[in-house]
């Protein structure tokens, strides 16, 4: 599988790092970690054997949370990169939070394989984002998603 040596979510500030999802923090999390690839962007997890819808399929739960995860993550590295930072770069990012979240699931996800997260931001505007997630297991499409993903209002990190 590949690995990331660097994500966003590695950037997000402790109090902002415990999502079920994406949250370096939350022991019990899923720790989804979102780079960049060229153009796009990409998350790699391999499904833990409790991820089972049935013998043999990943759970379609598992992967919406991969797809909610990875378009805030990609959502928070496109607005870093227009402010000037890079993943990596040690400044704290933007933080979102998800407005919506849409998933079609294309075909049944095999379990016991990597599965590959590609994003697409489709839409900026001031303060929110629309992002296409694809989820690959051994190179087949099995899942598309959109993200809206909106800019954290300041009260709501003020608290």
């Amino acid at each position: 599988m590949n690995k990331l040596m660097n994500a966003i979510q590695d950037q997000y500030p402790d109090d902002f790092a415990w999502c079920y999802g994406c949250g370096r923090l939350n022991q019990g999390g899923h720790h989804f970690r979102t780079g960049v690839d060229g153009e796009h962007t990409v998350t790699f997890y391999t499904p833990k054997p409790e991820h089972t819808a049935l013998p043999g399929f990943v759970y379609g739960g598992l992967i919406a949370s991969l797809i909610d995860c990875h378009g805030t993550g990609s959502a928070a590295i496109a607005l870093h990169q227009i402010n000037g930072g890079e993943v990596g770069d040690g400044q704290e990012p933007p933080r979102f939070v998800t407005a919506s979240l849409h998933v079609d699931f294309m075909k049944p996800t095999p379990h016991g394989v990597a599965l590959k997260a590609v994003g697409t931001v489709q839409e900026i505007h001031p303060k929110k984002f629309k992002v296409e997630t694809e989820v690959f297991a051994e190179g087949e499409l099995c899942a598309r998603g959109e993200v809206t993903a909106v800019v954290m209002p300041k009260t709501f990190l003020s608290k």
